[in-house]
Formats: C-alpha cells, sequence, structure tokens
C-alpha cells in the first residue's frame, strides 16, 4: 500500500487455513495498512516451513528495532501446523488470548489463537471461532445459528456470546474428491454454472437424501447417455452435496436466525438453498469476519499485558 512504513505498523493479523495464507498490518491508530496473500497453506507445509512461509509475506513489514506482535488463527495451530494450540470445550466464547500457543526456535513473536471442541458429539472447529469472533464484535446480541461453508462446513449454535454447539460436514471436500478424483471428473467442468440445475439438485437431495449415491453417479451417465453439459453436472453435483446437508442440519436450522459466514461465491449457494426452504439468512463476509475477531483477540490481549 503506498506510503506504509514499517514505523507505521503496530501489529501483524495472521489467517492461516489449510490451503491460503493471509495477512494484514494493522497501524497505531487500529486500521489496516496493507495486506498480502499467499497459497502457502497448512497443507503445504511441514513444521520448519511455517516462518520461512510468513516470513516471505511480512519481511519488509517488520522493523529491525522493534518486535511486532503476530496473532495468528486457524490450520497454524493445529497437531500438523506450526505449534499446537489446545481445544477450548463448548459450551464457551469463541476463544480468545487465554490460550495462546507460541512456536519454539522463532524470533517472530507469533501467538496463535486456540480452537473449539465439542466432546459429545465429538466435533473440532480451528479458524471458525475466530470468524465468530469477529461477527459477534459487530453483532454483540446475535441469537441463532452462523453457517460458515468451506472445505468442512460448521453449522454453530450461538446464544449469549457462547458457542454452545456445533456441527461439521465435509461437503467441500467430498465435491473436491468427487468433481477430481471420482469417476464423475470426466463428466464435471471445472468451471461454469447452472443455477437451475444446482437449485434442482437441492430440492431432489433434500426429498430423497437416502437416494444420494445413485444421483451421483446418474451424472455420470446422463453425461454418456443424453449429453448433459459438464457445467450443468458441476452445478448438480454441488446442489446434491449441499442438499444432502442442508437435510441432515435441518434440526440446526429451522425455525431461527440464520447468518452465513463465507467467501461472496459459496455463502450465496448456501443461501439460495435455505431461501428455497424458506429460511430468508443474512450475509457477511468471512475475511472480514476473520480479521474483526483477530483485532477483537489482539485489543483483549493489550489489556490483558502489563
Amino acid at each position: 500500500m503506498t506510503g506504509f512504513r514499517p514505523r507505521h505498523l503496530r501489529w501483524i493479523a495472521v489467517d492461516w487455513g489449510t490451503t491460503h495464507l493471509r495477512v494484514w498490518a494493522i497501524g497505531h491508530d487500529g486500521q489496516v495498512i496493507a495486506g498480502r496473500n499467499s497459497d502457502r497453506g497448512m497443507a503445504k507445509l511441514d513444521r520448519s516451513e511455517f516462518e520461512p512461509a510468513i516470513r516471505a509475506l511480512i519481511a519488509d513489514w517488520i522493523p529491525a528495532d522493534r518486535d511486532i506482535p503476530i496473532i495468528a488463527c486457524g490450520m497454524v495451530g493445529s497437531r500438523q501446523g506450526w505449534a499446537e494450540a489446545e481445544y477450548i470445550a463448548t459450551p464457551c466464547a469463541p476463544p480468545g488470548v487465554t490460550h495462546l500457543a507460541r512456536p519454539a526456535n522463532t524470533t517472530l513473536s507469533v501467538h496463535i489463537l486456540a480452537g473449539i471442541k465439542q466432546v459429545n458429539p465429538a466435533d473440532v472447529m480451528r479458524g471458525e471461532e475466530t470468524q465468530i469472533a469477529g461477527y459477534l464484535r459487530q453483532q454483540p446480541d446475535f441469537d441463532g445459528v452462523i453457517c460458515l461453508p468451506g472445505t468442512h462446513t460448521k453449522w454453530v449454535r450461538v446464544s449469549a456470546g457462547k458457542v454452545v454447539r456445533f456441527q461439521t460436514f465435509m461437503t467441500g471436500e467430498l465435491f473436491g474428491l468427487l468433481s477430481e478424483k471420482s469417476v464423475l471428473h470426466q463428466s464435471v467442468a471445472t468451471s461454469g454454472w447452472d443455477s437451475g440445475a444446482f437449485l434442482q439438485a437441492v430440492d431432489d437431495a433434500v426429498a430423497q437424501p437416502a437416494s444420494m449415491a445413485a444421483e451421483l453417479f446418474r451424472l455420470r451417465a446422463s453425461s454418456l447417455i443424453d449429453a448433459m453439459p459438464p457445467q450443468k453436472a458441476r452445478a448438480r453435483l454441488s446442489g446434491l452435496l449441499i442438499g444432502l446437508e442442508l437435510a441432515a442440519a435441518r434440526p440446526i436450522w429451522r425455525d431461527i436466525k440464520v447468518t452465513i459466514v463465507g467467501r461472496n461465491d459459496l455463502a450465496h449457494l448456501y443461501q439460495a438453498g435455505l431461501e428455497a426452504r424458506g429460511v430468508s439468512p443474512e450475509i457477511a463476509v468471512c475475511e472480514d469476519m476473520a480479521l474483526a475477531g483477530l483485532i477483537a483477540a489482539y485489543e483483549t490481549w493489550t489489556m490483558s499485558v502489563p
């Protein structure tokens, strides 16, 4: 960003997930003064590669004469990450600075936020809790369900500022595996869309979830027999998987306020599927919420440091 100087920097916010690394330089006035992205997500790194990966993004931000705090969230704190940060059990407020992990053998002042666990039924989240914290920073009185679509979509019941319970669905990962690794990859396009096919597939999956395995193979058969366009097959595959998820999550989202925190494209697919079920969810952009959650954690951290 034009005009950025290291002396303007107060701290660095980091959202480090499975596939991407995002960093923001935060100035003394609390405003973002620069931001950068990388595809160096946790899944591409072993433990020795985390420090070089982040230094490649922020080396020119860090002044030589000051120790700059770095607050990080996401899979960087997983067992396979840079340093394992503990899980806090539900019901709980989104974890802040009370439970921080510090990577060993680094001169960077890195502090990694904890995740959340649910003991029964077993479930975990890491990264989404910071997005929830960011949303609650803006909507402190929210009482309802937050849906966080992604590789592993979360449906989270929130009340009185706490995560009460949640459920995870591997919908995004299943879409990737089926569209890229299964026999369907020969029939499903890598881009393009058919909104009508998507919505019809959502309806079909909600109405008959037990037929999912047969409906999936029908995508392949339809491409061979009826020349189903690959863009339509892509949309229908997505609709079947999201519809199956919506059917299973119905007890969570039925008759309650729903907010979707996610990327615009994916968030709007969930919005369309829910609207077809009579629900009118709000949408909040996930990157904005992750940053807001990191800012909330930093503000608490500075108040706790003498």
